[in-house]
């Protein structure tokens, strides 16, 4: 079993992907269904106050938090290769890393961006914003699977 500092790390790992699992879980089960049945003006208005206002320290220090644990998790493991545990932790970061923090970035973020530019009330606005919901969302579930999914494998890094 793992003990230790790397106990903790790994333990730390689990909330911290666990955490951020819930966040984008909210977000795909009812926070954009919500925003989605509002007109589009109102809707890319409220899109874009959440994404100006998720990007402040108290879900960044989860959310990137997260990533360098598990970036820190991956070289641990590599470095010291435990007996017990090392694929779940391996396959753990891969997940958050790659499927929750690198999606988030090549996914969401270049469509948060996209909707910032918009005016709320313009047509352009109104024609983007069912496109964005639909595949923001979509790319969201994929993030809250990996995310869910690192934590589970973490989970089973400690058992």
């Amino acid at each position: 079993m793992i003990d230790g500092p790397y106990f903790v790390l790994t333990v730390l790992g689990v909330l911290g992907t666990g955490l951020v699992a819930g966040v984008f879980c909210g977000f795909s089960t009812f926070v954009m269904r919500g925003l989605a049945t509002l007109p589009p003006a109102q809707g890319v208005a409220a899109m874009n106050a959440i994404n100006v206002a998720a990007v402040t320290p108290p879900f960044m220090v989860v959310f990137l938090g997260s990533a360098v644990l598990c970036a820190v998790i991956a070289v641990v493991t590599f470095v010291l290769w435990p007996e017990e545990g090392t694929v779940e932790l391996l396959v753990g970061s891969a997940l958050y890393l790659f499927g929750s923090f690198g999606l988030t970035m090549v996914a969401n973020v270049p469509r948060n961006d996209t909707l910032l530019k918009l005016e709320p009330g313009t047509s352009e606005a109104a024609a983007y914003w069912p496109a964005y919901v639909r595949e923001w969302t979509m790319w969201n579930h994929v993030r809250t699977a990996a995310s869910a999914g690192a934590a589970v494998a973490y989970v089973l890094a400690l058992t």
